[in-house]
């Protein structure tokens, strides 16, 4: 088998940058191997930022256009980073930014066109890894299990905390994965209103006070009731969660406190309701990892019953543009790369759109 040199491209809801990490990945006859060799995280500027969170509401004219130019910046930021690095790949593989997520309409759609990111970057491009699945009746998310399959089978639980909360474990022999919830987007939202990025260790959330009746409002929103197969996205934040950060005259802090809170209550439940074993391991990833307080609490709420394994940084930061480069080598090797037991959809499937540079 050989060795794939892969350059893996993940734009997520949090918006907080372009992640482009440089994967070798192989299989040793037995398990696939990785290693990230280079990574970084291009940071958006404030047009990009306001152009991508708002995508949704763009004429299908005004869409068009961006998922053109965006292609085309992506390809500038992999030929940059391949130049810099002086890497030799055998393609990229790219996630893109989702700006609609619809697969109960049949219907997703990930910025970023694969001819305009081959045609800048001169290198093979695969991309576009959601459709397919969605016409096969599935949620077209997450993906990532994939990789929690075949690259981290070791823990219990793998668990990726960016914009959104999602969940991958093995039951009866079959991985099963969904979108839990919150965990990023709401924080991101509140501090974003004083002028912060984001709160930093989790240092405010910290601070502020618990609100018993947000928590109970939260508690009970509709989407944690509804069984697996299921995902959801910036569309759901902005009828359902949005209005209850709006409708509170609380304080930051208290609020960011609030939702850490209900977070980790949410991602408990779905722990204890997973396993019947006494003792578990979860693997956390994404950017929730690295705030602080966020993995107290969840400790806390998860009481001794699972213990959390928090790897290194480059693997909390880039683990998903590690599993779409793999994505993207199973697509290369005609494998399956996308799971109907995770996504409810009517088959697996080798997905993915594969793009040669016209130059």
């Amino acid at each position: 088998m050989k060795k794939y040199s892969v350059l893996g491209m993940m734009s997520g809801t949090s918006l907080d940058g372009l992640d482009m990490a440089h994967c070798l990945l192989w299989n040793d006859a037995t398990t696939w191997q990785y290693e990230i060799n280079v990574a970084e995280t291009v940071p958006y500027s404030d047009s990009w930022k306001s152009l991508l969170k708002n995508a949704i509401h763009l004429s299908e004219e005004a869409h068009q256009k961006l998922h053109l130019d965006y292609g085309k910046w992506l390809g500038e930021q992999a030929r940059e980073f391949i130049g810099k690095s002086e890497l030799k790949i055998d393609f990229i593989a790219s996630h893109g930014h989702t700006s609609h997520h619809r697969p109960e309409d049949g219907f997703t759609f990930q910025l970023g066109d694969g001819q305009q990111l081959a045609n800048e970057a001169n290198q093979k491009v695969i991309c576009d890894f959601r459709t397919l699945d969605v016409t096969l009746g599935g949620q077209g998310a997450p993906l990532v299990p994939i990789g929690d399959e075949l690259l981290f089978s070791n823990h219990d639980f793998c668990l990726n905390l960016g914009g959104i909360s999602n969940i991958s474990f093995n039951t009866k022999g079959k991985r099963i994965a969904y979108d839990i919830g919150l965990a990023n987007m709401p924080l991101n939202h509140i501090t974003q209103k004083i002028g912060m990025e984001y709160d930093t260790g989790g240092t405010l959330a910290k601070s502020g006070q618990l609100l018993p009746g947000l928590l109970k409002e939260l508690n009970e929103l509709e989407y944690y009731q509804l069984p697996y197969p299921k995902s959801t996205g910036y569309e759901w934040f902005l009828q359902k969660v949005l209005p209850l950060i709006e409708a509170s005259k609380a304080r930051t802090e208290d609020l960011l406190h609030t939702f850490i809170h209900h977070n980790c209550i949410q991602l408990a439940n779905e722990v204890k309701k997973n396993t019947s074993k006494p003792k578990n391991t979860l693997l956390v990833c994404g950017g929730g990892a690295l705030n602080g307080f966020f993995m107290q609490t969840l400790k806390e709420k998860l009481n001794g019953f699972c213990e959390l394994t928090i790897p290194d940084k480059t693997l909390i930061n880039y683990k998903e543009a590690l599993v779409f480069s793999l994505m993207g080598v199973l697509k290369e090797e005609g494998d399956i790369n996308v799971l109907k037991s995770v996504t409810g959809a009517s088959n697996d499937s080798c997905s993915g759109t594969i793009f040669k540079s016209n130059h």
